[in-house]
């Protein structure tokens, strides 16, 4: 057990990283806990993050005055907090170093424990424990305040944006359905990138890391079901640079980071950009290869945890002339957006549909199309009576 005033420095610091992020987390004891093993008994990391109270993305010397440490002594701190997952250390635009403490996930703390090689030891194995009892934490809050937070869910941005695989199983390009114009846009949008090879164009510095949900799973003892390849998580830009510089991923070719991808597209997988705080008007941080099976986004929705909040510009189209109701795309859906009907024919809900073209890509007759037009995909999380998922949950 830590002495008194070392727990008391662990609780300040888990509430501090706990208001961070898209979702705040509550302060529960599982919380502080993380919190603990990540830092350890590093009194001095403790204080600094305490620093980060009232602002939590700050340059040196706005440090030096919120923790009244000197920088020579912040220097060595917050790079060891780097490199534990809870620090963002690169310069602004303008050159500027700045500092941003990180949440505990989506994405910061989880996510960059997860992400470089794992070593299966015991601390990797409790520490994934925690992490899925805070999420459950997390869903019985959602549970338990549903009606209320509805609202909330719904105004939030999108987490992540699907870019589909432009290619079918045999090599053929997926069909494209244009339209003329995308309603409800404003003229003065400007689409993102389409493509992920559009996206590997416009990065110098790009890094690859281990899927960290994939091997979350893995050290849960719940290895993928799909077998899908490991090494598939992509930073871009001064993510890179952060990400490889702490240990988190390496630095790769465009060559190398295309060959990656055409193996997740070759393996099912759906590519997923992440934009900074959901704005994409700015350039692509990252990009995340998900399979059905081990996708936290995919799974915190489907427990009962999270809403899938998600931005696209294709939508799956079934010719149900050739559609011979194999059932080859339900199986690979990752929202199970698709059912048969009653004439035997494969049916797609709207609401649900991501446009990733994976249902398109694996369709041996070809009967599935993409059609363009901007979209959002918001689906709230089922309801729970007493564990059991209640299908009404999707809106």
């Amino acid at each position: 057990m830590p002495p008194s005033g070392l727990s008391e420095k662990f609780k300040r610091a888990a509430e501090v990283i706990c208001r961070l992020g898209l979702v705040p987390f509550p302060v529960t004891d599982t919380a502080v806990d993380i919190v603990s093993r990540v830092v350890g008994e590093a009194e001095g990391e403790l204080d600094l993050i305490f620093a980060f109270r009232e602002n939590p993305s700050q340059i040196m010397a706005q440090l030096v005055a919120s923790s009244g440490l000197p920088e020579e002594k912040i220097l060595p701190l917050a790079t060891s907090l780097a490199r534990k997952g809870l620090i963002f250390n690169q310069p602004s635009s303008s050159g500027v170093m700045v500092y941003r403490l990180l949440p505990l996930m989506m994405v910061g703390v989880m996510e960059y424990k997860f992400m470089g090689p794992l070593t299966g030891s015991r601390e990797e194995r409790e520490l994934a424990v925690l992490f899925e009892k805070l999420l459950s934490e997390l869903r019985d809050q959602t549970q338990s305040h549903y009606d209320a937070l509805a609202p909330l869910f719904a105004a939030a941005p999108a987490l992540d944006r699907t870019v589909p695989g432009g290619k079918a199983a045999d090599g053929k390009a997926i069909r494209i359905v244009p339209v003329d114009k995308t309603l409800g846009v404003p003229e003065e949008f400007i689409l993102p990138s389409q493509t992920v090879e559009e996206i590997i164009d416009k990065f110098d510095d790009i890094a690859v890391g281990h899927c960290f949900c994939r091997q979350r799973r893995k050290t849960l003892g719940e290895p993928c079901k799909t077998n899908a390849p490991v090494e598939t998580c992509f930073t871009f830009g001064k993510s890179a640079r952060h990400t490889s510089g702490m240990g988190f991923a390496k630095m790769i070719s465009r060559d190398e980071a295309l060959k990656i991808l055409k193996e997740a597209e070759q393996a099912g997988l759906i590519h997923k950009a992440i934009h900074p705080a959901g704005r994409e008007s700015s350039p692509e941080t990252s990009i995340c290869n998900c399979c059905k099976d081990c996708c936290d986004t995919l799974r915190i929705w489907r427990d009962g945890t999270l809403p899938m909040i998600n931005s696209t510009y294709y939508l799956s189209i079934i010719d149900p002339e050739a559609c011979t109701g194999c059932g080859t795309c339900l199986e690979w859906c990752p929202t199970d957006a698709i059912s048969i009907n009653e004439d035997g024919v494969a049916r797609r809900d709207e609401n649900a549909c991501l446009g990733c073209g994976v249902c398109a890509r694996f369709c041996p007759v070809s009967a599935i199309s993409l059609k363009e037009g901007l979209r959002r995909v918001f689906i709230m999380p089922p309801r729970l009576r007493n564990g059991c998922r209640d299908i009404g949950g999707r809106v």
